[in-house]
């Protein structure tokens, strides 16, 4: 990218802006991905806003241009392939083509959670390959599908959604840990797949949020009153910042991996967590 001749300030806008592209978000209903959704539209971009409900769907695409943006609902399935090109060929008829993809959809199962203190040899094979299904091969069909529009669009970024359980074991959930862990060996392997296109090649990055309260994970770290359970306390006694995050805590980095400032990152995993993977707990 030539460095523009205007001011300063334009030249930063610039880096920063995604105007003329256009954003797909999976899992773009749920607490984090609608956030993701919003700070993408507010940068300039149209957003897809893809989620199994199209209640829900609609819903956060409405939010969006209630706030000046351009969304669009696209009910879909990240594990059905064939919800997925339909979605594709209906952004690229309408949109014209594709530069940026979150993949925010996938979480944790309570079949998959084992109870506290309880037998981890009673630890459930299916439900651990059921959150490995949704988190790792729900991340790798939409990069497949909406990567090979982004291919003949210019090229574009992917950015991917990791958690703290990929690096760090965390107790009772080792089916969402391998699952992420998956989710960054799968990025990286893109990084360098998609970065060897030729042409306008694709950037393929992640982030590792750290603990945010969400309708999956409430009851692990939140009482019923919303005062912390013992999970919930150990977790902010490690995180140096001393809370949980907040949705727009990770919006700026997904901005700027989209964004043109972030043209030669690629293959990396930010953690975006407080400290808590800093800390070593002394």
């Amino acid at each position: 990218m030539n460095r523009p001749t205007a001011d300063g300030d334009e030249y930063l806008r610039s880096l920063y802006s995604l105007e003329g592209q256009t954003a797909v978000v999976t899992g773009g209903t749920g607490v984090l991905g609608s956030a993701i959704a919003m700070a993408l539209a507010m940068a300039g971009a149209k957003v897809g806003v893809l989620g199994r409900r199209r209640d829900a769907a609609e819903e956060r695409a409405a939010q969006i241009k209630e706030r000046g943006g351009e969304a669009m609902a696209i009910p879909a399935d990240v594990l059905d392939r064939a919800s997925l090109i339909a979605a594709r060929e209906r952004l690229i008829r309408e949109w014209g083509g594709l530069q940026v993809l979150v993949n925010a959809a996938g979480g944790n199962t309570k079949a998959a959670t084992l109870a506290e203190g309880s037998d981890p040899f009673t630890m459930s094979d299916t439900a651990f390959r059921d959150v490995v299904d949704l988190n790792l091969n729900g991340t790798l069909v939409p990069s497949l599908v909406f990567g090979k529009a982004m291919a003949t669009s210019g090229g574009g970024a992917i950015v991917n959604i990791s958690s703290m359980s990929a690096s760090r074991a965390l107790t009772r959930v080792a089916g969402y840990g391998a699952a992420k862990a998956g989710v960054e060996s799968l990025t990286r392997s893109l990084a360098v797949e998609f970065g060897r296109l030729d042409g306008d090649s694709i950037r393929v990055n992640a982030i590792a949020p750290g603990f945010f309260v969400g309708e999956q994970n409430r009851s692990l770290l939140l009482q019923e009153d919303g005062s912390l359970t013992g999970r919930g306390e150990s977790i902010i006694g490690h995180t140096p910042a001393k809370r949980f995050g907040a949705p727009d805590d990770l919006v700026g980095a997904v901005v700027w991996l989209c964004g043109p400032s972030a043209r030669f990152v690629n293959g990396v995993v930010i953690a975006i967590d407080g400290g808590f993977s800093a800390f070593s707990g002394i």
